[in-house]
């Protein structure tokens, strides 16, 4: 029996990978949870707005069970993009696929696409993600979902905003990087 050969892809080969029209927008907690229940950890109204002002306007990707957890759906004034599994799903307003691949075939001809969650769609584009606009709470919280931990060292720094949220008690930034 031969034991399988794991190859891990080139620097190069994951560069050329990158998909420069895709950002991701995400909220994270410093120990990386995003999630519990199918919910948001926190409520941060400035983040809600910094989401409202960035997505508008521009294709968003996301797992079925974030659109589910939208408090209303469609959101106006954004093209809504459903990865799901289920071939009977069908959501008003919202454009239906089957895979990540469908979902960038879609949007190749935008300027700039948001993946918007949940934790597995989050971690299947990661890797081939060219931007991140990154809130993050300086604090840890329990979850059960997560975003994959980042290596600072592959993103640039463009944007940083510091913060601290009087009602919730804690710190947060801003942070838009672009991969390196």
């Amino acid at each position: 029996m031969r034991a399988s050969l794991k190859v891990k892809p080139s620097l190069a080969l994951i560069k050329r990978m990158i998909h420069k029209n895709i950002s991701i927008i995400v909220a994270i907690a410093q120990n990386f949870a995003i999630g519990k229940n199918n919910d948001l950890l926190f409520h941060l109204p400035t983040d809600l707005k910094r989401f409202k002002q960035i997505t508008s306007g521009h294709a968003m990707i996301m797992g079925r069970n974030t659109l589910l957890s939208l408090p209303k759906w469609p959101l106006p004034n954004r093209r809504h993009i459903v990865i799901t599994d289920k071939t009977d799903d069908r959501f008003e307003g919202c454009e239906v696929v089957f895979s990540i691949d469908e979902a960038i075939e879609k949007v190749k001809n935008e300027d700039e696409v948001f993946i918007i969650g949940g934790g597995m769609i989050y971690r299947q584009f990661f890797p081939v993600a060219g931007k991140l606009y990154l809130t993050l709470v300086h604090k840890d919280f329990e979850a059960d979902t997560f975003f994959p931990e980042i290596n600072y060292s592959e993103w640039e720094e463009l944007a940083r905003e510091d913060l601290h949220d009087e009602k919730n008690g804690f710190d947060y930034s801003y942070l838009d990087l672009k991969r390196k």
